[in-house]
């Protein structure tokens, strides 16, 4: 999935990239503004446009000597519309509660990389750090499980390549003060989905 255009990912085209642009607003747009944020031609923007007024699902207001466009919110086709412009969001909370629901429950899951950056496209993985209760073995066959289960959901919820890097509570204190790029990148990107906090790890970590 494109988390970064993905109304566009879905509806390609001139239509998605006007649709993207509307749906990122509440406030009325005039058709030049709408054609330069897409990137398209008043042309194109204009053909679009007047279809989507036709369909209901935009909402044309004259105040002369501009039109100005704003999407119908309570259209039934804008609503799925804008749950895909969250797409992001939704697979933030659904990474949460696929964690919440493993067997063995990661005492934190953190995403980092171009996911946590709001890069993240069609080509992009989504790295994670699932943390081991103490405990809880690396190689016990309930947490593989479970990290296998929270690996393959993930994938299919996102359509994106799931990268998991597994580490123990005890050994978090440590790789944080390690200097790896990795965890520096964790440390300063890294997006908790689960659990705790970087901050609370190290505590426990060290405690």
């Amino acid at each position: 999935m494109d988390f970064v255009r993905p109304i566009e990912a879905i509806v390609p085209g001139v239509q998605g990239r006007v649709l993207s642009v509307l749906a990122e607003t509440t406030t009325d747009l005039n058709m030049r503004t709408i054609a330069r944020l897409a990137d398209v031609s008043l042309a194109q923007a204009s053909r679009v446009l007047a279809r989507l007024v036709d369909h209901g699902v935009v909402e044309r207001r004259e105040v002369p000597p501009s039109s100005l466009f704003q999407l119908v919110r309570q259209h039934v086709a804008v609503g799925p519309l804008l749950a895909l412009a969250r797409a992001r969001d939704a697979l933030i909370d659904e990474m949460g509660r696929l964690a919440a629901g493993l067997s063995v429950v990661p005492l934190s899951a953190i995403v980092f990389g171009s996911f946590a950056r709001g890069e993240a496209d069609i080509d992009s993985d989504i790295d994670i750090v699932l943390v081991r209760p103490a405990g809880v073995d690396e190689s016990g066959e309930s947490w593989s499980e479970s990290v296998e289960q929270w690996r393959t959901s993930v994938r299919q919820a996102s359509g994106n390549r799931v990268e998991v890097l597994e580490v123990g509570s005890s050994e978090v204190a440590a790789l944080l003060n390690s200097r790896r790029q990795v965890w520096r990148d964790i440390q300063s990107e890294g997006l908790v989905v689960h659990g705790l906090s970087l901050a609370e790890l190290e505590g426990e970590s060290s405690g």
